[in-house]
């Protein structure tokens, strides 16, 4: 708790708050003060037509995203970041020290520092401003219309859960005993570990296994998966996978961690790898495989509102749950488990409850076209469909790759490795989806983004200029490439004959 941390909590969940005095009723009340409940209340509280809103929440005010997640962890990959560039600096004439030194605690400092600058935006105070009764403890329901929250008990016409989703346990023996940490403890280390192991070869793991590596852990990642990221693009993962093995880190792919045994020099973790059982002993053990729906303690069966202890809340395409009066979105009950799909959803919740009378005119979540990024570098972003996807629902598609060592900025940057695709339908230059491998790939994805929501084809992207040099062009480079698959034999007799009349 030092200065930094205090000034978060200060925000997020102040010590001194003192909950307001309930509304008679209120017309929504939220539940969870993540991304997801701080949309929904924020977005309904000012709208400016005097609705009475209340937002409850039991820990911290920001949810995954500021405390544990998105904010700290990009913090961390953006120092880890320059210590690669260092290393790399003498491939651009630039001489640096060989010995470069990480300062950890430093790191960790100003993660903590950056976290606490960010933090206002989500305070109790902020949404008090904007009109929010904010409630801090434990709610829970107690009939179809009120909610308990301590010795209070709010009425309401209609309520969201935005409980959110935490990191799940392993059943490992002697895991628990030997201590392990999750993205809700990593970024409380203040000491650099030499060597560290992660479990899981997701996107939360990758991140981090490259973060800690370039900031001077010995790494280990065991996944289960032949490949990192096997949910991705296979072009996309092998790219990373190949940076992952020339930085040092060791895979160990196809593989089951056993039991992890603690003594005085580390956590000896057992494994299973190519039909051998192995072991290697670590100072720490991050396990980042899946999330846990948060529906304890919500008193659910008492409102009739359907979950499950794996999936979370049920709800249908407009984000109901079982019972009407009862909405929910985010983590706590959708499978895109990212702040913008959040935020996305609950702005399908303030639709959805205050203004669409009788059913009429309400918004669906599958109409959503989502994006999402792994931010290892280079990043991978994705959005729309992948092709073994669209094999499965028969639709005939070809993707157009540009790899980026044909797009000059990519050269000139020395940021070769990786690849622009898109995926269109076979016989139109409708986009399906696009996968792109690129530095800073997440800032490319949302173009293509605009152009599938806005209905955009290959060949209207194609007249759009790009400044040179970006590495953006590459998706211009890839429509001018859907370009040229039209000029057919036939379609050139035809140009020349236009060539002739001009």
């Amino acid at each position: 708790m030092d200065e930094y941390n205090q000034t978060l909590v200060s925000h997020v969940h102040p010590p001194d708050w003192v909950n307001p005095k309930p509304a008679s009723c209120y017309d929504l009340v939220v539940i969870g003060a993540g991304t997801a409940g701080l949309v929904v209340a924020a977005g309904a509280a000012g709208l400016g037509l005097g609705l009475k809103v209340a937002l409850i929440e039991k820990h911290l005010m920001g949810g995954d995203c500021l405390n544990v997640g998105c904010v700290p962890s990009k913090c961390m990959i953006r120092s880890s970041r320059v210590v690669a560039e260092m290393r790399e600096a003498k491939n651009y004439g630039v001489h640096v020290p060989e010995e470069i030194q990480v300062d950890f605690p430093a790191v960790m400092q100003r993660m903590r520092r950056i976290r606490a600058s960010i933090s206002p935006h989500d305070s109790a105070e902020r949404f008090q401003q904007l009109g929010v009764d904010v409630f801090l403890g434990s709610g829970r329901f107690l009939s179809d219309n009120t909610i308990e929250v301590g010795s209070e008990t709010l009425r309401f016409k209609k309520a969201v859960i935005a409980t959110g989703a935490r990191a799940a346990r392993l059943s490992i023996e002697g895991m628990e005993e030997a201590g392990y940490l999750t993205n809700e403890s990593v970024f409380s280390l203040t000491e650099r570990p030499s060597c560290i192991a992660l479990i899981g070869g997701g996107p939360l793991d990758c991140e981090l296994a490259q973060a800690f590596r370039r900031l001077g852990s010995e790494v280990v990642l065991f996944h289960r998966s032949s490949h990192i990221l096997n949910k991705e693009d296979a072009d996309a993962a092998e790219v990373v996978q190949k940076v992952f093995i020339r930085e040092g880190i060791r895979l160990v792919l196809g593989s089951e961690v056993k039991r992890v045994v603690k003594s005085s020099e580390g956590k000896t973790v057992y494994f299973t790898h190519q039909g051998q059982e192995e072991s290697i002993t670590v100072d720490e053990i991050l396990v980042g495989v899946g999330r846990a729906p948060n529906v304890e303690g919500l008193n659910l069966d008492a409102v009739g509102v359907e979950y499950d202890q794996k999936q979370g809340v049920k709800v249908n395409d407009y984000l109901q749950t079982t019972n009407p009066r009862i909405y929910a979105a985010g983590d706590i009950c959708m499978n895109w488990k990212f702040t913008h799909a959040a935020d996305a959803a609950a702005r399908i919740v303030i639709k959805n409850t205050l203004f669409s009378p009788f059913g009429l005119g309400r918004s669906k979540l599958s109409s959503l076209v989502m994006p999402w990024v792994t931010y290892t570098d280079p990043e991978v972003a994705h959005v729309g469909l992948y092709e073994w996807e669209a094999r499965e629902k028969g639709i005939a598609v070809e993707a157009i790759a540009i790899p980026l060592s044909q797009v000059d900025r990519a050269i000139a940057d020395g940021e070769e490795e990786g690849f622009v695709k898109i995926l269109h339908r076979k016989g139109s230059d409708q986009i399906l989806g696009a996968t792109i491998v690129a530095r800073h790939a997440g800032e490319m994805i949302s173009e293509v983004t605009t152009a599938i929501v806005g209905k955009v084809g290959l060949s209207r992207l194609s007249g759009v200029i790009h400044p040179y040099p970006t590495q953006a062009e590459g998706i211009k480079k890839a429509a001018d490439a859907y370009r040229r698959t039209l000029l057919t034999p036939n379609t050139k007799r035809f140009l020349g004959l236009l060539t002739k009349l001009s």
